[in-house]
């Protein structure tokens, strides 16, 4: 008996934390990091503020969380579709320009606070993490393409920090929530500007 209570005792703590981080991702998703506030997260899941330190250390630790699971999600999804484009380096590079646009300008709010809010030490040294992470699945697609003779030669890793810079500076007036004025080119014309940006710079026409 003294067991089973115990395992329902950690089951119920899980499935307090895991509510803790859903709520907390909702509030990220619509306001940003800086508006998952403690007592936001706390009420959203229709307890006390005081509460949420009996599962977690510090709201810091609560948002990195959230962080690691939301850059986890995306990440996934372009490594997801780098994989399953064809063997061709030009169509990998492709997929991973066109899936992360994408995916950035249909979750903007969300994807504005993973690339580029301001936010605590704990929430960018994860942030740093999957910047690597993207650093070099990107590098691992130029590298294939300098040894095919695709793309210039150039060095691999360098270029992959290039790109992942030119995505990203490219969505930020697009993704800002500080910016109202009209979009000047539709999504998907913004889409095809960036792969077509990144193919150029990398030695290749695009088609």
């Amino acid at each position: 008996m003294v067991y089973r209570r115990t395992e329902r005792t950690k089951q119920h703590a899980r499935t307090k934390e895991e509510a803790f981080v859903r709520a907390a991702h909702e509030l990220v998703a619509r306001e940003g990091f800086a508006g998952a506030k403690v007592a936001a997260v706390a009420a959203a899941c229709g307890v006390s503020a005081g509460s949420l330190y009996s599962y977690f250390g510090s709201r810091d630790e609560l948002l990195a969380r959230v962080f690691r699971r939301a850059a986890g999600r995306e990440l996934a999804a372009v490594r997801g579709a780098v994989d399953a484009a064809p063997a061709r380096p030009e169509d990998r590079l492709r997929a991973f320009a066109d899936t992360f646009t994408r995916r950035a300008l249909r979750g903007r709010r969300l994807a504005w606070s993973l690339l580029f809010e301001p936010v605590s030490p704990a929430v960018e040294r994860e942030r740093l993490v999957y910047r690597r992470e993207y650093a070099q699945l990107c590098e691992g697609v130029i590298r294939d393409g300098v040894a095919a003779g695709v793309f210039a030669r150039q060095n691999a890793a360098v270029a992959a920090g290039a790109v992942i810079g030119a995505i990203s500076e490219a969505l930020v007036g697009r993704l800002s929530p500080e910016v109202s004025q009209k979009a000047e080119v539709p999504d998907e014309q913004l889409v095809t500007e960036i792969r077509d940006f990144c193919l150029r710079a990398l030695g290749r026409a695009p088609s």
